[in-house]
């Protein structure tokens, strides 16, 4: 299980990502470009889109989202919003740090900037690793 505090905690440690909090919002990103953020869904067609706590979307390869979705669907899930967008949907109360913190670290790499990702690389040997548990 992960709380919010322990989600701000493994996003900002990622180089240069930025919280964002708007209200009750979450977002965090990285030069501009979010690799998390809050889960918003309708209660029913053309319904005002309602805020779903407990659940974060995660920006992910559409490949990984689909092992994810077939392998985890205690822990992640899709919706119609969502679908075919490379971002999976998680359940905060279902997955436990670090896996958590693989999926923030490959959104990282994903977003950052590719000058980024090579000076973190050779400042930090053995970080990699695409799914890498760096920082």
């Amino acid at each position: 299980m992960v709380d919010l505090a322990a989600l701000h905690r493994l996003a900002l440690a990622l180089p240069e990502v930025e919280a964002s909090p708007d209200g009750a919002r979450l977002a965090f990103d990285v030069h501009g470009k979010g690799i998390a953020w809050s889960y918003f869904a309708r209660a029913h067609p053309k319904a005002r889109r309602e805020l779903v706590e407990g659940v974060i979307a995660v920006r992910c390869r559409r490949e990984t989202k689909e092992m994810l979705l077939e392998t985890a669907p205690e822990r992640f899930f899709d919706d119609d919003h969502y679908r075919g967008f490379p971002a999976v949907l998680v359940r905060l109360d279902a997955i436990d740090e670090a896996e958590l913190a693989g999926l923030l670290v490959q959104a990282w790499r994903i977003l950052a900037p590719k000058a980024l990702v090579k000076r973190i690389d050779a400042e930090r040997p053995g970080t990699t690793n695409p799914g890498g548990d760096f920082p």
